[in-house]
């Protein structure tokens, strides 16, 4: 495995990126890993490498640059806590328009890589990220060719770049996993996200993983739920083997 930590200019400043792909047999399909609202951590950078190691070339970045955050380290579970405050202060401090930015910054980099493949490319975000993943294949469509949200939120707002509105301008292959138990994208969510996207000209699914929380992908979590995190990841290796190759 190849490994690089780089920092691609965007109009907004510079987001530090890491970069993982395999040694042998590029150049790789190019996967877009939005992270989760806690941040760049080695969690993230382990999941970028099970992505990698399967022959993707794969771009993890750090959404917090313009507010000078790189990792937040590890968060109390005390909701009220002064690091969960920041936690949602940074989260909120984001915009669509901002990460399309961001993302149309890392494919022109991504354009300058041998190891990139420059055919189609595939997205996935977590939590607060899903929305940027469905965004992207929308904003992206003639390289975005498949796209996933994990227990994404804000799927269903009122906004005109809401993914249940935006979903329809994609070409992409779009995958959504949700969870049963989620108070940030709770079942009426789903229900509404599902009504809307089977009323498009798309190709798209939308999974409820039984008897899981908000966050059940990620090891490191309290609500991790082992069956399901790998069949995540086997639906995400399928959507991606299947739209990219």
């Amino acid at each position: 495995m190849i490994e690089s930590q780089v920092d691609i200019q965007t109009p907004d400043g510079a987001t530090s990126t890491f970069i993982c792909h395999p040694e042998r047999g590029g150049p790789f399909p190019v996967i877009l890993f939005f992270m989760d609202a806690p941040g760049i951590r080695e969690e993230l950078r382990d999941m970028a490498r099970r992505l990698a190691t399967v022959g993707y070339y794969v771009m993890l970045p750090n959404l917090y640059y313009r507010a000078g955050v790189m990792e937040l380290g590890r968060l109390p579970p005390d909701p009220n806590a002064p690091e969960r405050r920041r936690m949602f202060e940074l989260m909120e401090s984001l915009s669509i328009e901002m990460v399309m930015r961001d993302a149309e910054a890392l494919i022109a980099h991504a354009a300058t890589q041998p190891a990139a493949s420059s055919g189609a490319m595939g997205c996935v975000g977590y939590c607060m990220s899903g929305q940027f993943s469905i965004n992207a294949a929308a904003r992206f469509p003639n390289r975005v060719a498949a796209a996933a949200s994990i227990y994404g939120t804000f799927l269903v707002t009122d906004r005109p770049d809401s993914p249940h509105r935006m979903a329809g301008k994609a070409k992409a292959e779009l995958y959504f996993a949700c969870a049963e138990t989620d108070r940030w994208a709770p079942m009426e969510t789903v229900e509404a996200l599902k009504t809307a996207l089977a009323a498009l000209p798309i190709h798209a699914e939308v999974e409820v993983y039984p008897k899981t929380e908000h966050g059940f992908a990620f090891p490191q979590r309290p609500v991790y739920e082992k069956a399901s995190a790998e069949r995540h990841w086997e639906r995400l290796f399928a959507l991606f083997r299947r739209r990219l190759g």
